[in-house]
């Protein structure tokens, strides 16, 4: 809980408010690739294997006909033998993303599209009011900014053909 800054052009100095301390809401998700639903799991702690394991409950809670397919970073807490057994048990498969590859995974782009729309130049009184904004901009995401979400978490990814090198 801090400031995040948009922009701001000035030839006065001004002063932004900012709460003090550095109270952190933490929030896991899981999100749909085709209707953009989200699963969060959150708290003001730490994320640990125990929230990766609440998180996969969620996704199997939900009774799917189809196959899950859980696209993860490496993050060490991700790769622990407890989230691997429990993911099996339930049926769900990890896909273990490379190393520094964020802009491959599109919740990364669901935190940057949160953060612009309910942390970027705001200021909240409290830490409730702070975790409450993030929580209810994720809540209704999916419905209420629909075709800004379709636009930003597209399937279309960049890739690279192998190419072959010449000899000059």
């Amino acid at each position: 809980m801090g400031a995040f800054l948009g922009m701001i052009w000035c030839f006065q100095r001004v002063f932004i408010k900012s709460p003090s301390g550095r109270k952190r809401f933490n929030v896991l998700g899981a999100l749909n690739a085709i209707t953009h639903e989200i699963i969060t799991v959150t708290n003001d702690s730490y994320i640990t294997g125990t929230q990766v394991c609440e998180l996969l409950r969620k996704l199997a809670d939900l009774k799917l006909t189809i196959p899950i397919t859980l696209v993860l970073d490496n993050a060490r807490y991700q790769k622990c033998k407890v989230v691997q057994n429990l993911a099996e048990e339930l049926g769900i498969e990890l896909l273990y993303l490379p190393p520094y590859s964020p802009n491959l995974n599109l919740i990364e782009r669901l935190w940057k599209f949160v953060k612009k729309k309910c942390l970027y130049a705001k200021y909240y009184e409290d830490f409730s009011q702070f975790s409450s904004a993030i929580s209810s901009c994720l809540d209704s995401a999916h419905l209420k900014h629909k075709k800004e979400l379709d636009s930003l978490l597209t399937l279309r990814f960049q890739t690279f053909k192998k190419t072959q090198i010449m000899d000059v």
